[in-house]
């Protein structure tokens, strides 16, 4: 099929879009036309998180939107959790499933699977700036050992204060010491660069802002006045390590500035101790206002669609923070855990307050600072890449102009393990993946475009993986009929069954004398991968 008829399909199938695609504020999880009011009573209380959320709707006057439907919440919690979406013998068990418990049980498996640690690893390489050249420098050596390093914490769930301390005080070769590589990632090697880094990825605030006095940034800096760097032999490697000699000067005064936590008083540090570890002690303890609070507050705007305050920007008042008691709440049950991240994402998967249909009422429509639906967002990048593989069996080329240690990966690599931000991808770098220049979350851009609508509508590399995939022809060979093929497309492609009216739909289409059965296949997955209830997470 080529691309001119691609365009004629476009008219071909436009009921299809009237029944298939979702809107931003509607979804085929609730009947189009919007409800004309919410309910308290019947939302349900899953776990405290919902008591929270429950009481300040209730305070503002915004009742929720209903409970999503098993069909709905099993696609999401799938891309949510693992960046995945489930298969249609996955969703098929999970619907057919008549356990009132299903959705704990599913929760739990989720968080167990290989997937979630990829898709955490992932998130860690765009907010510690893993790749290989410009601006971070890190080589492809080091970027693939850090990068393992990385993901091999994820899957072993260490606590979350252990994962960042060994961060924060590593020493050694980049090469040998993978968590070194967190100090290389810089493009200005300075005390003050690293300790507003530091802030921003471990306490969510920005330390260069109004917020904080000169005399504060210094403080901090001065933690780091006695990180070195030198080279070996080795080309490319780099040792970094304590030096001693090491100083921060106020240039008003000329003198030495000691080292400050913030809302903390000078410390003196004895001259033969690193002041990183002095440094991580204070970052990591429950006592620190920021660092568990912006651990769960990360967690919750992955989940949620926005942090509970802003990520990149986390302010602790109670104007500009959504909800001081529950990021209070999710924060301490993060240290009675023991930093167990994993903890936190099961208690958020689990509430009723993230099972909100994106369908909003006629009362909650405008409700854009609060949590009474699900916030309808477009899938990452690296995730609707690997859809799309998996819909149509196909794999992906990734490569790096980099010549060491490779140049093109092996084929059937997922975009969600992709370790180097450096590998090239026309596809990622279209639909928004994150350069890794800085380490804010909003540098990964999930805005829909024309130009993404484009390519997925009109190009040769969605066609290519359409007719040749083995998944859909598979369909098309095994000649079990056109409401067989309807059936497993949709939930193939949209994680769901299709509705009496989508599947008359189609047949009248595919049943059509003037089209061949595997051009009118082909059509119909092609019109499913293009509608908004794909491409979105809602």
């Amino acid at each position: 099929m080529n691309i001119m008829l691609y365009r004629i399909v476009v008219v071909s199938v436009c009921l299809f879009f009237a029944t298939t695609s979702c809107v931003y504020g509607q979804t085929n999880d609730l009947p189009v036309k919007r409800a004309d009011s919410g309910s308290y009573e019947n939302f349900k209380i899953n776990n405290r998180i919902d008591s929270y959320v429950i009481a300040q709707l209730k305070a503002n006057g915004i009742p929720p939107s209903e409970t999503c439907t098993d069909a709905v919440f099993v696609r999401r919690v799938y891309l949510d959790a693992l960046g995945t979406l489930p298969t249609p013998a996955e969703t098929r068990q999970f619907l057919s499933d008549q356990n009132p418990g299903k959705r704990v049980n599913l929760i739990d498996l989720l968080l167990e699977r290989r997937e979630f640690a990829d898709y955490q690893a992932l998130k860690w390489g765009d907010l510690l700036r893993i790749k290989a050249e410009f601006p971070s420098n890190l080589w492809p050596q080091a970027a693939q050992g850090y990068d393992r390093w990385v993901r091999q914490n994820m899957l072993l769930n260490t606590p979350y204060d252990q994962f960042v301390r060994q961060l924060l005080t590593a020493g050694g070769s980049n090469f040998h010491v993978p968590p070194v590589n967190f100090y290389r990632a810089f493009q200005e090697r300075g005390p003050r660069q690293i300790a507003e880094n530091i802030a921003l990825v471990f306490m969510g605030i920005r330390l260069n802002s109004k917020d904080f006095t000169e005399e504060q940034i210094l403080g901090m800096a001065a933690f780091f006045a006695k990180t070195g760097y030198k080279n070996t032999d080795e080309w490319k490697e780099e040792i970094v390590y304590f030096n001693e000699q090491g100083k921060l000067v106020d240039k008003k005064t000329n003198l030495p500035v000691k080292p400050t936590p913030l809302n903390g008083k000078p410390m003196d540090i004895p001259p033969d101790k690193d002041p990183r570890t002095v440094f991580a002690e204070w970052l990591i303890s429950p006592a620190n206002p920021w660092f568990a609070k912006n651990a769960v507050n990360r967690v919750w705007g992955r989940l949620a669609g926005r942090g509970i305050s802003d990520v990149d920007n986390m302010n602790l008042s109670a104007g500009a923070c959504r909800s001081p008691e529950l990021l209070a709440y999710l924060e301490q049950e993060l240290i009675a855990n023991k930093y167990d991240i994993k903890h936190i994402y099961r208690l958020i998967l689990n509430s009723n307050t993230y099972q909100l249909s994106s369908k909003n009422n006629s009362l909650n429509a405008a409700d854009d600072s609060g949590f009474s639906h699900y916030r309808i967002r477009r899938i990452d990048a690296e995730p609707l890449i690997d859809a799309i593989c998996q819909i149509t069996g196909t794999t992906e080329t990734y490569s790096s102009n980099i010549p060491e240690p490779y140049t093109f990966l092996p084929d059937g690599n997922r975009a969600i393990t992709l370790a180097d931000g450096s590998i090239d991808s026309p596809f990622l770098e279209l639909f928004g993946r994150p350069p890794r220049n800085t380490s804010y979350e909003s540098e990964r851009n999930n805005t829909p475009s024309w130009l993404q609508a484009q390519h997925l509508l009109n190009s040769s590399h969605i066609q290519r993986k359409i007719e040749p995939g083995p998944v859909i022809r598979k369909l098309i060979t095994d000649k079990k009929g056109n409401p067989y093929i309807i059936n497993e497309l949709y939930l193939l492609i949209l994680s769901r069954f299709p509705t009496e009216a989508e599947k008359s739909i189609a047949l009248n289409y595919m049943n059509s004398p003037k089209r061949k059965q595997n051009e009118a296949t082909y059509d119909l997955a092609w019109a499913l991968i293009n509608s908004k209830e794909f491409i979105l997470k809602h």
